[in-house]
């Protein structure tokens, strides 16, 4: 009898992990999305990428949560995260090399790097400071401090493609007159597109 409750309890787990949309994924590893927020539509204008929003991958309690800087920096279970975005699509990277997170040591260095962020607002102006954080600079900065591991290049925001409505209007409700145009940003799609990184899905 235990042996085939044993058996049954394998197959549900089977079940559970197999569900389309949902794979399984390594602490570290870096989420992409299409976010169905008020400035998603902007930030695919200006960057040409559907790539919009981004978190990385930390486990509690032996469950994958991401972190994520959305309203303030907070831990999202995977699957709820997921199903947030754009028709619950969604892409997971990872660093191409292994080996960089092969030792325990740098993996909890990077996991302290990121979790020293929960918490923080949100920085709807995209600085280049710590008081405050968008989705990609968190993910960024985690790498850059605990690794010395830089996913993506920082571009200044007049880099950006700022022709269009959707953006124009954004830029003007966030800054009015005096948009920062020499401010240094990291977006989504220069992470997403970075070579040290390579698709698991």
């Amino acid at each position: 009898m235990r042996v085939r409750i044993h058996l049954v309890a394998l197959a549900l787990l089977g079940l559970s992990c197999s569900r389309p949309g949902v794979i399984a994924v390594q602490e570290g590893d870096i989420v992409f999305q299409t976010s169905q927020s008020a400035q998603s539509q902007a930030i695919q204008a200006a960057t040409h990428s559907p790539y919009s929003h981004m978190g990385m991958i930390l486990y509690r309690n032996g469950a994958p949560y991401v972190l994520e800087a959305r309203a303030w920096t907070r831990l999202t279970p995977y699957r709820e995260w997921i199903h947030r975005g754009e028709g619950g699509r969604y892409v997971v990277k990872r660093l191409r090399d292994p080996a960089l997170l092969q030792d325990p040591a740098r993996r909890e260095a990077l996991r302290r790097a990121a979790l020293a962020f929960l918490r923080r607002p949100y920085d709807e102006y995209f600085e280049w400071s710590d008081e405050r954080v968008y989705c990609s600079e968190l993910v960024w900065k985690a790498y850059d401090r605990s690794l010395g591991i830089q996913i993506g290049t920082l571009a200044p925001l007049t880099s950006f493609d700022l022709s269009s409505p959707a953006v124009k209007t954004k830029l003007t409700e966030r800054y009015g007159g005096r948009v920062p145009l020499n401010e240094l940003v990291i977006s989504p799609a220069a992470m997403f597109a970075s070579p040290l990184l390579e698709e698991v899905h």
